[in-house]
């Protein structure tokens, strides 16, 4: 299932796409698109008969914002260098464990909201990556088989960064990842069964029209099923989590100087294979 939420910022309300991309009302079925929901076997039942149905209302995309399609997100855990050609653009060495960071749940916004240059910045940069979202509780998993089993599904993230704030103003990296609009998700959650093999998408970002990354998540160091069950030895996830996997190659921290990064009234559009596209204008904050 494609399942999102659609609506002015903050007044979203539930909704999937169906099999023949007809956008449907799901706000009669179930309350909203969250960590509970993907926890209760029983809703997503209902959600799926509701969908097979061909009886939900039809709603009018037409000028419908979409939100992220996550509600009441817990927490945002970020692997960092786990691509290898993003290592070695960067010069860096393959990590021997998964680098762990942290966003905001507040960083999040819908896939083609208004993305703002923090003030001051010099070195904003863009990154596509796949987003893990977490369905079933996850603490010291032994294996891969388990840990993709708690993984309710997949979206499209974009982990905007500052590079400057991350590298160059010590401390740790959170400085440049949890400014404000810098985690669009979405435009889907899209369901695990969907998604046959997570190490084989493609991710693709553009950047006013001119490809920077085309990758494929097969380059990932650490594996979907591998940083599930790793990150589960230090904290535990929870329904409603998510764990942004890392990008590969093309970002502007790796080009030759002067690097390119993103200015206010650029556009980013980019895009994972099935789980669908985002468009972001780049203004000042």
């Amino acid at each position: 299932m494609k399942l999102l939420r659609v609506g002015t910022a903050g007044s979203e309300r539930p909704a999937l796409l169906d099999a023949e991309g007809i956008l449907r009302d799901l706000s009669g079925v179930v309350p909203d698109i969250d960590g509970a929901l993907l926890a209760d076997d029983a809703a997503l039942v209902r959600v799926r008969a509701a969908a097979e149905s061909g009886e939900l209302p039809v709603l009018d995309a037409d000028g419908l914002r979409v939100g992220p399609p996550l509600a009441r997100i817990g927490k945002i855990v970020c692997i960092g260098l786990n691509y290898h050609d993003h290592a070695r653009e960067t010069g860096a060495e393959p990590p021997a464990e998964p680098v762990i960071f942290f966003k905001a749940a507040d960083t999040v916004v819908g896939p083609d909201d208004t993305v703002l240059v923090p003030r001051g910045s010099v070195k904003t940069d863009w990154e596509v990556e796949l987003a893990v979202v977490i369905g079933r509780t996850a603490r010291y998993l032994e294996s891969h088989e388990e840990a993709l089993a708690r993984v309710a599904g997949y979206a499209v993230a974009h982990d905007v960064s500052e590079r400057e704030f991350q590298i160059e103003r010590g401390g740790t990296w959170d400085k440049g990842k949890n400014c404000e609009t810098f985690n669009p998700l979405g435009p889907w959650l899209v369901t695990a069964d969907e998604v046959s093999d997570p190490q084989d998408l493609s991710l693709k970002l553009w950047v006013n029209g001119e490809l920077k990354q085309d990758g494929t998540t097969a380059e990932q160091i650490f594996s979907v099923a591998e940083v599930v069950r790793y990150v589960s030895q230090f904290m535990t996830l929870y329904p409603g989590d998510v764990i942004n996997t890392g990008t590969p190659a093309g970002v502007a921290l790796g080009q030759p100087e002067p690097k390119p990064y993103l200015r206010a009234g650029d556009v980013v559009e980019l895009e994972i294979g099935g789980l669908g596209r985002q468009r972001q204008e780049f203004k000042p904050a």
